[in-house]
């Protein structure tokens, strides 16, 4: 395959990658109307009626412990554990950000548009549930966090693509470097470096703001 055909390739990607997230909002409206809730300023509003439907279908703390398994029980020690890292992960991932990239010129990407505490609303859940959910959406929202400042990290210090591809490139890979082709890379790696167009704001990411 030439590399123009691969770039035309790509750019049909893109397009189509237009057309599905526009598609996927569609659908996300749709859900909003089916399940009677709208979003204000980012919050999310049940109509009361629902909001009630919800409140019966909540299992109590009690009879929720009785139901559960001996094996989860005995795992969540060690599920939480993770909490540590994580947080820690978080932290330096957000001061190294704050500083390293103030200094290279790389557009900051924005924390809260990747930890979403939206599911402690759904009444349905009891409080076991909701600290389960909490959990996963950090630690979750962490890790698109963590991906995206390393991916653009990478695209500023070492944007080669590799000689096998990995199984989930992140989005900026496709913009590097041919494996092994040292003359793009020491004629265009100060270019790249300035290239952040597809950073803002597609992917959810800020101008230098980010918290």
């Amino acid at each position: 395959m030439t590399k123009l055909k691969l770039e035309e390739i790509l750019e049909r990607l893109q397009k189509l990658q237009t057309e599905l997230e526009r598609e996927i909002d569609q659908l996300l409206i749709e859900k909003r109307r089916q399940f009677h809730y709208s979003l204000e300023q980012g919050k999310v509003r049940f109509e009361q009626s629902f909001r009630a439907l919800h409140r019966r279908q909540r299992v109590g703390l009690w009879r929720y412990l009785r139901g559960a398994r001996i094996r989860h029980l005995l795992s969540a020690p060690i599920i939480y554990s993770v909490i540590i890292p994580l947080a820690l992960l978080d932290l330096m991932i957000t001061v190294y950000q704050h500083t390293c990239f103030r200094i290279y010129g790389i557009p900051l990407v924005r924390r809260a548009d990747y930890l979403s505490v939206d599911r402690l609303q759904l009444s349905y859940l009891n409080a076991i549930e909701k600290l389960n959910c909490l959990y996963c959406s950090y630690g979750n929202g962490v890790v698109e966090y963590c991906r995206e400042i390393s991916a653009r990290t990478e695209q500023y210090w070492c944007p080669i693509k590799h000689a096998q591809r990995t199984p989930d490139p992140h989005h900026l890979v496709e913009k590097f470097f041919d494996y092994g082709d040292a003359e793009a890379y020491r004629q265009r790696l100060q270019h790249l470096r300035r290239q952040w167009d597809e950073c803002e704001p597609a992917d959810r990411s800020g101008t230098g703001t980010g918290t």
